[in-house]
């Protein structure tokens, strides 16, 4: 069972539109991303040989799901780029500079969807729009759904892993330093990845 609803297998494509599956229609709604249970996470190449991993602990984020129209369903998600977090105080301070994310001048960075699609099975992907600095690319993240429950709250959950792939000098972020062995310093491309919980509105 998936999120935004399964390509038909009808090769007929003037017949009607086959049937909604119950269990798949009770998800279609409202969802609100749960931050406590919910990373937001990159890597980044370090000087050629190992990678940096980090996260952003501030965010809010909302979902509408569709279980009949895939086309109908959407996302959004803003983030506090001061709340970045590699693990170490004087990375992230550089990251939050103006060799990096200029977080004084740009404090948030966001993504709006444009479409959602089955890829088959639990496989599905979402294009979109993501600004970073004041530029706004367009994106595509292929996810994975987790499931459906509710928790001992009485709280509906989605949840679904996620995976993307930036060029960060398509969003300004141009900052390098040469190493003496060659190569430099910070990779260009940024590996982004989700792991999501989101709640379902009453």
């Amino acid at each position: 069972m998936g999120i935004f609803g399964r390509k038909s297998d009808e090769t007929d494509t003037t017949s009607a539109p086959a049937a909604v599956n119950p269990d798949l229609a009770a998800l279609t709604g409202d969802y609100t991303i749960d931050p406590s249970h919910t990373t937001l996470g990159f890597t980044a190449r370090h000087a050629m040989v190992t990678n940096v991993k980090g996260k952003f602990l501030d965010f809010t984020g909302t979902l509408h799901l569709d279980g009949s129209d895939p086309a109908k369903s959407t996302a959004s998600l803003d983030v506090k780029m001061e709340s970045i977090d590699t693990g170490s105080p004087d990375r992230d301070g550089h990251l939050k500079s103006a060799d990096f994310f200029k977080t004084d001048e740009f404090p948030t960075m966001t993504f709006r969807s444009t479409s959602a699609e089955s890829l088959g099975g639990d496989d599905y992907r979402i294009t979109g729009d993501l600004e970073i600095l004041g530029t706004t690319k367009p994106i595509t993240i292929d996810l994975e759904f987790n499931g459906a429950a509710k928790d001992p709250f009485g709280n509906e959950r989605v949840g679904f892993e996620g995976k993307a792939e930036i060029l960060r000098s398509e969003f300004g972020l141009t900052w390098n330093a040469a190493l003496e062995t060659g190569g430099v310093l910070v990779s260009e491309k940024i590996k982004l990845n989700f792991d999501i919980s989101a709640i379902k509105s009453a």
